[in-house]
């Protein structure tokens, strides 16, 4: 019996491990064509003096993955996250960048992943660079 489980352990490893590229379903990449190099930017109004302001602007790449996304206040930006990918096609986020009001970098974000596509780790970054934690994500799955 313990002998099928580690024979199965390690079928299912070896095939994860040969997995080169990760898999994007058909309805992701289909999401990601209808945002295309787009800009969506989201507009509140004030219901008594009818006052518009902006709220958040989201902005997509050519390959329809979002880059950059700000959210605003009535002051101006309360922060905003840029984003950069593992690869042209089927990557993953591969680092994260989190600025505050000023524009300045607050916090700054690095993953990695398992050959399945899930994430592994996250690496949390101060502005300065100095390493502040790691964050390990463990998949459990119950019968």
């Amino acid at each position: 019996m313990k002998r099928n489980i580690v024979i199965a352990f390690l079928a299912l490893f070896a095939v994860t491990m040969m997995a080169e590229e990760v898999y994007v379903s058909p309805e992701t990449l289909a999401k990601r064509e209808r945002r295309k190099n787009l800009t969506v930017k989201e507009w509140n109004t004030h219901d008594k003096t009818h006052t518009r302001w902006l709220d958040r602007v989201k902005v997509y790449d050519e390959q329809g993955r979002i880059i950059e996304e700000i959210e605003y206040a009535t002051y101006g930006q309360k922060w905003r996250v840029t984003y950069e990918y593992t690869d042209a096609v089927g990557g993953k986020v591969a680092k994260e960048v989190e600025y505050n009001d000023k524009n300045k970098p607050a916090r700054i974000r690095k993953y990695e992943y398992n050959a399945n596509g899930t994430k592994a780790k996250q690496y949390n970054y101060l502005p300065n660079g100095k390493l502040e934690s790691v964050k390990v994500f463990e998949y459990v799955f119950e019968k």
